[in-house]
């Protein structure tokens, strides 16, 4: 397990629960670092520049300073940071539990787990039992990195998920005015796209996906290492224009066409059933 990035205990009602805080997610983009082009090939160095004595400053001696007005600022120390009066600082303060489905996805931001300490572990256990029995989600405010966010805790797998939320007010409002809403659409047309979905509708299953991008651009670079050339692909055909309905149908040809041998003989499930709302 990583270090922990923050301490502090979860509270509801009077039960507090001594715990850590780890990152969930790492991002397994391939870096690259900055080069004066290819015939110097040096490394580009950030540096951190003060106008005024025209040179570099180190780090111990830069201060975050708040422009309250034009060139004049407000300087904050770690002190600063630290006074805040903030109950979230150290307490995750459980103050509302809620069904999942009624958080839209487009709140949450990043994952974490959360570990309790020894001390913590039965009252740590009763939550995810509850959690899991009741189906919810519970909702709260966490102070972390400088920034106080909301927060979802959920049990996933065994494990205490905490996930960052953005709050209400950054969140963009959707454009009020979308053409599609005015574009008719037949209902041999829908019906025929609800089949196609249904077709392809399946579980869930992440670790089918993989970054296709990454591996490509890894095959580049080995590929310069040892020196020989990379084949391009293929630039893809640009879509032709077509009936849509014909679209539909062939879409459903060939989907049926892929479709797993232990399908066959299954009655399609009709295009009009929906999923039933999880309770």
């Amino acid at each position: 397990m990583p270090r922990s990035i923050w301490k502090g205990a979860i509270s509801f009602g009077l039960v507090s629960i001594p715990v850590k805080l780890y990152t969930a997610t790492d991002s397994k983009d391939i870096a690259f670092r900055q080069i004066h082009d290819a015939e110097c090939q040096s490394r580009i160095r950030q540096l951190r520049w003060c106008p005024v004595h025209d040179s570099d400053v180190p780090f111990n001696e830069i201060v975050r300073g708040y422009e309250y007005t034009k060139d004049r600022y407000i300087l904050l120390k770690e002190e600063d940071f630290d006074a805040l009066p903030l109950p979230s600082k150290h307490t995750i303060n459980l103050d509302a539990f809620v069904d999942a489905d009624e958080i839209d996805p487009i709140y949450y931001e990043r994952s974490y787990y959360l570990e309790p300490d020894e001390a913590g572990a039965k009252p740590f256990a009763l939550l995810m039992r509850a959690l899991q029995e009741k189906g919810l989600v519970a909702v709260a405010k966490i102070a972390i990195r400088n920034k106080e966010q909301l927060c979802a805790l959920r049990p996933q797998d065994g494990a205490l998920t905490l996930e960052t939320m953005y709050l209400a007010d950054e969140i963009r409002e959707a454009p009020s005015e979308v053409p599609w809403q005015d574009t008719a659409v037949s209902a041999p047309e829908l019906a025929m796209a609800e089949t196609l979905i249904e077709m392809l509708r399946k579980p869930f299953a992440p670790e089918a996906y993989q970054d296709d991008y990454r591996e490509a651009l890894q095959q580049v670079i080995s590929a310069k290492l040892e020196g020989v050339a990379v084949e391009e692909a293929a630039p893809a055909e640009a879509p032709k224009v077509v009936d849509l309905m014909a679209a539909l149908r062939a879409s459903i040809e060939a989907a049926k066409a892929v479709a797993p041998a232990s399908d066959e003989g299954e009655e399609a499930p009709p295009a009009s059933r929906r999923r039933a709302k999880a309770s």
